[in-house]
C-alpha cells in the first residue's frame, strides 16, 4: 500500500477528528515534511481538509468521481453518450474525441474527463480544469449542415448549456457572445467547437464543453478570481455533476434536432432571449480591428450585429467581446 493510500486510511478511519501530523508520522514511519507532501497530493485529487495548528488533519469532503454507470443510468439521450469513455486524467477531450473522429466513431460518441492537464479554450488559451471539481468534456458531432454554419452549432450548445445550469441549479447564468457562459460578470463556462472539413464538406466537429461546477475560489489563480467563478459559489452548494452533464445532453439533444429541422431562426431566438450581451455597448477585437458600438442582434448565420456610433449596422463573425461597464 502507498504512502497515500495509507494516510487516506489512516484520515477515513476517523473522519470526525482530527489527527496529529506527529502521530501521523509515527504511525506511518514517515517525516512531518512527507506527511505534509501526502495530504498536498490528496488536496490536488480533490480531497477537502480542515487543518489546526497543535491538533493535525480531518478530513472535510472526499472527491466526487464520475463513474461510467451512473451516467449512463442518467442520460435520457437516444444518441449521446451511447457510446461514452470517461478518463481519469487527460491532456484535452477535444484531443481524444478527435481521435475517435478520425477512427470512425459515430456521432453522438462523448468523451468526459475528471482533470484535462492541457484544456484549452478559443484561440489556444488555456482552460483550468481541475481534478474532480468541473465538467470537461467533448461530444463528435457529423452534422450536415455546410462549414460556414458551424458557428451557429456553438450558440446552440450555449443554449443547451444555460438552460440545463439554470434547470438544475437554480444559478440565473446567462450567455454572453459567441461563447461563455457568465454569472454577474463572471465566466462559469466556455464552449470550443472545431472542425474537419474537406473544401466545404464537414467530415466531422467536435463540440467542447468546460464548467466551472464545483471550484472554490482558492481553486482560481489570482489573474482569474475576478473574471471567474464556479456554481458551486454562486450557488452555496455543491452541484450534482452528473444531473448536470445529463441535463446538458438532454437539452442539446432536443435543439439539435429543432435546428436540423427548422434551421437556425428558433435557435437564435432562444439565444437572444438568454443573452447578457445584447442591447449592451461593447467593443469587439476582431482581426482586422476593434469594432464598438451597442450589440443589437443576431443575424441568420449567428454573426452578432453592432450598431455603431455612426449608425451602421456591422456584422461580427469573429472576435473576443468586452462589455462596456
Amino acid at each position: 500500500m502507498s504512502e497515500k493510500e495509507t494516510l487516506l486510511d489512516l484520515l477515513l478511519a476517523s473522519p470526525q477528528e482530527f489527527v496529529s501530523g506527529e502521530e501521523i508520522s509515527r504511525r506511518l514511519s514517515v517525516s512531518r515534511t512527507a506527511v505534509w507532501k501526502q495530504i498536498n497530493k490528496l488536496r490536488e485529487a480533490g480531497y477537502e481538509f480542515e487543518a489546526v495548528p497543535h491538533k493535525g488533519y480531518r478530513i472535510l469532503n472526499k472527491p466526487e468521481r464520475l463513474e461510467t454507470l451512473s451516467l449512463i443510468e442518467a442520460f435520457k439521450t437516444n444518441t449521446i453518450g451511447k457510446k461514452l469513455k470517461v478518463l481519469e486524467s487527460t491532456i484535452s477531450t477535444q484531443e481524444e474525441a478527435r481521435v475517435l473522429a478520425e477512427a470512425g466513431a459515430p456521432e453522438g460518441t462523448l468523451v468526459i474527463a475528471e482533470e484535462q492537464t492541457g484544456g484549452r479554450g478559443r484561440m489556444g488559451r488555456r482552460w483550468l480544469s481541475p481534478k474532480g471539481k468541473g465538467i470537461w468534456m467533448s461530444l463528435l458531432l457529423r452534422p450536415k449542415q455546410p462549414l460556414h454554419c458551424m458557428p451557429q452549432l456553438t450558440l446552440l450548445t450555449g443554449v443547451a448549456v444555460c438552460r440545463a445550469v439554470r434547470r438544475t441549479t437554480g444559478v440565473m447564468a446567462g450567455l454572453k457572445w459567441p461563447n461563455d457562459l457568465l454569472v454577474n460578470g463572471r465566466k462559469i463556462s466556455g464552449i470550443l467547437l472545431e472542425s474537419a472539413a474537406e473544401d466545404e464538406y464537414v467530415r466531422y466537429c467536435i463540440t467542447g464543453i468546460g464548467i466551472s461546477a464545483n471550484l472554490d475560489m482558492d481553486d482560481y489563480p489570482e489573474e482569474l478570481k475576478d473574471a471567474a467563478t464556479s456554481l458551486k459559489i454562486e450557488a452555496g452548494e455543491k452541484v450534482d455533476r452528473v444531473q448536470l452533464i445529463a441535463a446538458v445532453w438532454e437539452e442539446f439533444e432536443a435543439l439539435y434536432a429543432l435546428y436540423q429541422e427548422e434551421g437556425f431562426g428558433p435557435i437564435a431566438s432562444l439565444w437572444e432571449a438568454l443573452s447578457v450581451t445584447l442591447g449592451k455597448p461593447v467593443t469587439v477585437y476582431t482581426a482586422s480591428g476593434p469594432v464598438s458600438g451597442k450589440a443589437d442582434k443576431l443575424d441568420p448565420s449567428g454573426a452578432l450585429l453592432v450598431i455603431t456610433d455612426d449608425g451602421r449596422r456591422v456584422p461580427v463573425f469573429s472576435g473576443d467581446v468586452k462589455l462596456s461597464r
